[in-house]
């Protein structure tokens, strides 16, 4: 193998570079990416970046990655497997022996009309700065989307006393971590001033121009001089759509090694996926598994690389915990385990003035997940534990 090609230039892209070099590979390394940039991390987009703490250099993620030939502001627009080449968007090809589908996911849209300013994503550098630069003194801001960048983003706006209102069409924020953990978020960012209407849809994003209004489903209107919409994300898969891939809800399926599946369930040897793109088997997922945590992408990245290099038969499974964290306010919320497959969770230890809390998710009497406030010794004991539970 002397050509490996990497199509994604965030965090699985770069770790699995890394990880290549050190696993011993000397030969030649492209890596595609739709961004200007280098790669960097995301998770302080909407803190610290947003906040003004950090600049985009801080940004960067760490590390080296050697002897690369950077194609940045290139996109992939199709995957001739035939030839085992990429074709970019300047009509230009890149020959691979090895290749690696990272190229993650973007914001999802607001699928109605919407003025033509005051209305913002959350994915990269870009959307950052161009967020920021729009809030000012006075602002009122409407973040449609209870999820992790929406309630991230309001507690970064309320430390500097932004009025925000969150709306969703859940019960509670956050909703994977369910209505008993959900249920203290909301009233953790209710007691820093934010406002919610849970339980409700938006009918409309008005204004003529510029945004000045949420028309909510029950008819209320939200006054607004700014919206984010934060309602999930979309897999930048269509450049190999037509591949013959195994392909699940936009994103390519892997076996648990990290190796691609074609279209009849073959293992494709030479192309590996990791990250946000790919979803793999989980033994508590009903069918492959699509996990979007920054651990998990720097997990099958890493394994990803070490496996292109072996035999098919002496490759490795992917064994690692799914975990995330998120700082909200004062407190840093970290979890471990498969959340989307908990039946009951139970509040094992809490204390409301610190504020801290742990709970226990479990499917059918099983622990799959566990997650914590401000505790963070404790998830890490769950992980260990999760693992020690995980076959052999």
């Amino acid at each position: 193998m002397r050509d490996v090609v990497v199509v994604g230039g965030g965090l699985a892209g770069f770790r699995f570079v890394q990880t290549l070099r050190e696993a011993g590979y000397d030969g030649a390394v492209t890596v595609v990416a739709d961004e200007e940039h280098l790669p960097y991390d995301r998770p302080p987009l909407s803190k610290q970046l947003l906040a003004g703490t950090f600049t985009e250099a801080q940004c960067a993620l760490p590390g080296e990655a050697p002897d690369v030939t950077w194609r940045l502001g290139r996109r992939a627009v199709r995957l001739d497997r035939e030839r085992r080449a990429v074709v970019l968007d300047d009509g230009s090809v890149v020959a691979y022996d090895g290749l690696l589908i990272a190229t993650g996911r973007r914001a999802r849209q607001w699928e109605g009309a919407v003025p033509a300013a005051g209305v913002h994503t959350l994915r990269g550098l870009a959307d950052t700065a161009a967020f920021r630069a729009d809030i000012g003194p006075g602002a009122r801001v409407v973040i449609i989307g209870a999820g992790f960048i929406g309630c991230e983003v309001a507690a970064t706006l309320r430390k500097e006393d932004v009025d925000v209102t969150i709306v969703d069409v859940a019960e509670h924020p956050m909703p994977v971590m369910g209505p008993e953990i959900g249920s203290r978020a909301a009233r953790i960012h209710e007691s820093e001033g934010v406002r919610f209407r849970l339980g409700r849809g938006v009918e409309a994003i008005e204004g003529d121009g510029r945004v000045t209004g949420v028309r909510l489903t029950d008819g209320e209107l939200l006054e607004a001089t700014v919206v984010l919409v934060a309602v999930g994300s979309t897999p930048n898969s269509e450049w190999f759509a037509d591949a013959g891939l195994a392909m699940d809800r936009g994103v390519v399926l892997c076996d648990a090694a990290c190796a691609v599946l074609d279209d009849q369930g073959a293992v494709v040897p030479e192309i590996f996926a990791a990250g946000d793109i790919a979803a793999w088997p989980h033994r508590h997922a009903d069918g492959a598994a699509c996990i979007e945590h920054w651990s998990n992408a720097r997990d099958m990245a890493d394994l990803a690389a070490r496996n292109l290099l072996l035999p098919v038969g002496e490759r490795a499974p992917l064994a690692s915990v799914p975990t995330f964290w998120s700082d909200q306010y004062n407190v840093k919320i970290k979890s471990a385990g498969f959340l989307r497959a908990v039946d009951t969770w139970t509040i094992v230890e809490e204390d409301p003035d610190r504020p801290s809390l742990l709970a226990e998710g479990h499917r059918n009497g099983e622990l799959v997940g566990a997650v914590a406030f401000n505790m963070n010794r404790s998830i890490i004991g769950y992980q260990r534990s999760l693992a020690a539970l995980a076959p052999a």
